[in-house]
């Protein structure tokens, strides 16, 4: 086999990486030089790689600066409606190449890291990722963030600074154990602090009511202290801004009241205040009712929407000489996305700002309120859904609690207007949950807050609208919608693949980067054989690569020309990692019941993290390593069959991955899986998918056609009736031998001979209480994976398909999602827009929208 180019060398050919001139590269290698010595001072006698990253990561974001503060002295000239992401989670991974591909860089920084002797690749590996996020959710608000930059909207994403982001995993003895990731510890060169917009939030305390109205009074101040951080369009010279807020006690604290002189312990105390912002909490779909968590939901709302408020006065809206009220244009100028029901205080804050404080009618208020919000539904799982103690509110936020029950009041007062005597409807619709402790459900005052519900995928917006929430649904039907998620191909495709970017250029031209929709031209070659072999050589490649990276990395040998079959995600029961890992032992048992057999070597790998609390997603992880472990050291199995846990799955461990992997494993139980993101990030990056009909995976089939995905398992409605009828896992178990064989290794300690009970939870519950039916799809799963492995063996036929799915993939663009949010529930348009670069004079602005408006 020929040697894989280096990404150095095939980034060298790749065009839509920009063009390399002499001048740049020198005035690039001067900016590194001056900031070794003037930002890290350090020579190269000294200087570490670090210092290196560094002086990189300076020097790219010196070219941002410009176009930064162009862009919002744009904004602020133009004044376009704003559109406000608000967010507990941004997952955005690492920042140093996707700048260099959004500017046009990354060649001209290749060459002049080549000529300064380093290597880029290896200063690279140093960026700590910005783990500020568990999975789906906040990686999607990652990827929007690019593309509404990309497409030229006024855009901010608004969040929490968490001085510690999602734990670092380490598998110690087949166990995962949580490390704190101090991904500060070295600084951060991308953000920038900006103490004068520093502001006061406020908690606890109680509520008088006088005749001016209510105050809230005798509160605890913590400081929002925001850090703003340059997001880049592709190569459009907009660079807009995420902001990320971290908690600061103010100077008196504990020491302006009745404090005895212990002013030691005063100043120690402040890190109860500063506490709100320090660790990202580390749940995937599931909610945890801790104070901390509401602080922290409370303190990203408060400080973002005095920010926005701050920003609609000051521009040329927020004045007006008539009569009207300030506020009646707020909802044209602002529109604010609540990611999920995370940040839904800022509903009721919102109210409080205009009642109590601008003194608006409550009608207007919750009029404009209304118009100003909307909501993304992430999940249906009933454990995820936030559901706070009307206790712990009173306590911590008593205004925002009486403006809750007067939403309730007039909310209900509705219902019962049009539906008399329904009292079980009243029931089911209220914000407020009555028996046992009384609870807030979120979900329902997004609902009741906002002009616009929406789902991020079709037949989860359907279960959405037609079963979670069908009551408010059939009030307001024109309410809910949906959007169904994207990824931007800038990071998932041209900044981790980049030899498959640049073939797929050469035969369609680079504009696809923007318009991924034109992957379709890539039919025409399905047929054409030296394609076909080049898609392949892509991907060998690709493999070799991540090969060789776990060889070095975790000390194993792999081989490369096996499938590689991938199933990265967090770990969880509805996620049915454990329906994976019964294949896996079917296929051991196969290969030692008749060694000599035909077996289609794979190497399976699985990665990703388990909530710390969460023990039965912990007990999963060692149940993969103890069989991964009998696996890859028998004898009988040789190299026919490998089984890895990936350590550590992250965002920029995707990037490695999701290009090496053949077949990509979405196997939810239907009806679970709100979209999923990596799903499709698989499908971009040449890689077939075995799936069930959940989430985005059914788009994808309608996309591409049925027949180009392994489509297995029970539907929606198949699930619903077993749920009728009643889930027997016994039957399943009696009915199929090799699932027997598989569950008895188990249970009896095949896998863990010094500890034979080591998993009975898990056995326990697969027969017991096994909510996600993975006994009820193993059929199914294993005849489908025998198929797999059949096209495996016609590589031309196999890459052919893969051929079919890259060119279906172009719905699956973040631009696509972006743009149906624009038009369908933000109201503003997309700009083509082309903001002159900071070396060109400001009036050299090219307009090409129809209407030469920018939004």
């Amino acid at each position: 086999m020929s040697r894989p180019l280096s990404d150095q060398e095939r980034r060298k050919q790749i065009s839509i990486r920009g063009i390399v001139g002499a001048e740049s590269v020198a005035e690039l290698k001067r900016g590194f030089n001056r900031h070794l010595h003037f930002t890290l001072v350090k020579d190269r006698n000294v200087a570490t790689p670090r210092d290196y990253y560094f002086a990189l990561a300076h020097t790219v974001r010196d070219h941002l600066v410009g176009r930064w503060i162009r862009t919002q002295q744009y904004y602020y000239e133009k004044d376009p409606k704003r559109i406000y992401y608000l967010s507990l989670e941004f997952y955005m991974g690492r920042t140093l190449q996707n700048t260099m591909i959004n500017l046009g860089l990354q060649n001209a920084c290749d060459e002049a890291v080549y000529q300064l002797g380093l290597d880029m690749e290896e200063l690279e590996e140093i960026e700590e990722d910005a783990g500020l996020g568990n999975g789906g959710l906040g990686r999607l608000a990652a990827c929007f963030l690019d593309s509404m930059a990309t497409l030229g909207l006024a855009a901010y994403g608004y969040g929490i600074r968490y001085e510690y982001g999602i734990f670092n995993q380490k598998i110690r003895d087949g166990w995962q154990v949580e490390e704190a990731d101090d991904w500060l510890r070295h600084g951060n060169p991308w953000e920038k602090a900006r103490p004068e917009y520093m502001l006061p939030v406020h908690f606890y305390g109680r509520v008088e009511h006088g005749a001016t109205g209510a105050k809230w009074v005798d509160t605890q101040v913590v400081l929002a202290l925001p850090y703003d951080t340059p997001v880049p369009g592709y190569m459009n010279n907009t660079v807009n801004t995420m902001r990320l807020w971290s908690a600061r006690a103010p100077n008196d604290f504990n020491l302006r009241d009745f404090n005895v002189g212990d002013y030691i312990q005063a100043v120690l105390d402040r890190n109860l205040a500063e506490n709100i912002s320090r660790v990202l909490y580390p749940n995937d779909n599931f909610f945890e009712g801790k104070e901390l968590r509401l602080k922290q939901e409370y303190f990203v709302v408060a400080a973002t929407l005095q920010d926005i408020i701050r920003r609609f006065k000051a521009s040329k809206f927020g004045s007006t000489d008539s009569v009207r009220t300030v506020f009646d244009s707020f909802p044209d100028q602002v529109a604010i996305q609540l990611n999920d029901t995370h940040p839904a205080m800022a509903i009721p804050e919102l109210m409080r700002i205009f009642v109590d404080i601008e003194k608006l009618p409550w009608n207007t208020a919750w009029d404009i309120t209304k118009r100003t919000f909307a909501y993304t539904n992430h999940t249906v799982l009933p454990e995820a859904l936030e559901r706070w103690p009307v206790d712990l509110v009173e306590k911590l936020l008593p205004r925002h609690l009486q403006i809750i029950y007067e939403i309730n009041q007039r909310h209900l007062d509705h219902i019962a207007s049009l539906f008399p005597n329904d009292m079980d409807r009243l029931r089911r619709m209220s914000l407020i949950e009555e028996g046992g402790t009384k609870r807030i459900n979120m979900a329902h005052l997004c609902i009741v807050g906002s002009h616009a519900v929406n789902g991020v995928a079709k037949i989860h917006s359907e279960i959405v609208k037609t079963q979670v929430f069908k009551d408010f649904a059939a009030l307001e039907p024109e309410k809910f919608q949906n959007k169904t998620n994207g990824i931007t191909p800038r990071r998932w495709l041209l900044l981790c693949n980049p030899g498959l970017a640049e073939l797929i250029a050469e035969k369609i031209g680079e504009d696809y980067v923007r318009d991924l929709s034109q992957l379709t031209k890539l039919h025409e070659f399905v047929d054409d054989d030296l394609f076909i072999r080049e898609v392949a050589k892509v991907k060998q490649e690709n493999k070799v690569k991540f090969a060789l990276y776990l060889e070095k990395e975790y000390k194993v040998k792999i081989n490369p020309s096996s499938m590689f079959d991938v199933h990265v995600k967090r770990i969880h029961e509805y996620k049915r990692q454990l329906m994976n890992c019964l294949h896996i032992i079917t296929m051991y048992n196969r290969i030692r019941r008749d060694p000599a057999k035909l077996f289609v070597p794979r190497t399976v790998i699985i990665g990703g993290k388990a909530a710390p609390g969460y023990h039965m997603a912990k007990m999963i992880i060692k149940l993969i390593n103890a069989v991964a472990h009998v696996v890859n050291n028998d004898p009988v199995v040789g190299s026919k069959l490998k089984v890895i846990f990936l350590e550590n799955y992250r965002v920029s461990l995707a990037e490695k991955v999701i290009p090496a992997t053949d077949l990509s494993e979405q196997i939810s139980t239907a009806g679970t899986e709100a979209s999923g993101t990596g799903n499709m990030k698989f499908m971009l990056n040449g890689a077939l998918t075995i799936g069930t009909m959940d989430g985005a995976n059914v788009e994808m089939a309608e996309e591409a056609g049925e027949e180009n995905l392994f489509i297995f398992g029970m539907r929606v409605e198949d699930v619903a009736e077993l749920d009728r009828e009643g889930y027997n896992a016994q039957k399943y178990y009696n009915e199929l031998p090799e699932l027997q064989q598989a569950v008895d290794q188990i249970k009896s300690g095949f896998f863990s001979p010094k500890e034979p009970d080591l998993f009975k939870d898990v056995v326990n519950m697969l027969f017991h209480h096994d909510r996600f039916k993975v006994f009820a799809d193993y059929e199914a799963y294993v005849k489908c994976q025998e198929k797999v492995s059949e096209l495996y063996l016609n590589s031309k036929a196999w890459t052919k398909m893969v051929i079919r799915n890259i060119a279906a993939a172009g719905k699956f663009s973040s631009d696509r999602t972006i743009k149906e949010y624009a038009r369908d529930i933000w109201h503003v348009e997309p700009s083509d827009l082309k903001i002159p670069p900071p070396n060109e004079p400001r009036d050299a602005v090219e307009d090409k929208t129809p209407n030469g408006t920018a939004a």
